[in-house]
């Protein structure tokens, strides 16, 4: 058992909208498919979940952005929690197994 949370973020339509408005190419995420996970703090009730909410939207919002297109400058400017439900079906996943021997590595730190 992990000491975290899991937070999956899902576009809506808002979302959609935004991506297609960046090109007309027609090529746009997969509602249904693979989604990033986002390992977050662990939360034991409604309450606390809306907290850690609070404090990493801001954080997955641009992780999210950032993956469709890099360029910050076509961004909403308003990416506040309110905006941030809007633009995402988000799921929230308390019970978190390891079943790999191997210790959790991070393929990013240096």
């Amino acid at each position: 058992m992990l000491n975290r949370a899991a937070l999956i973020v899902r576009p809506a339509k808002p979302f959609m909208d935004w991506a297609k408005s960046l090109d007309d190419s027609d090529v746009l995420p997969d509602v249904d498919g693979e989604q990033t996970v986002y390992l977050i703090p662990e939360f034991e009730d409604d309450e606390e979940a809306k907290s850690v909410l609070r404090r990493v939207c801001g954080e997955v919002f641009a992780r999210t952005l950032n993956a469709w297109h890099t360029d910050q400058t076509a961004w909403p400017k308003d990416r506040s929690l309110k905006i941030f439900k809007d633009w995402f079906t988000i799921e929230m996943h308390t019970l978190i197994e390891d079943v790999v021997a191997q210790p959790l590595e991070d393929d990013e730190r240096c």
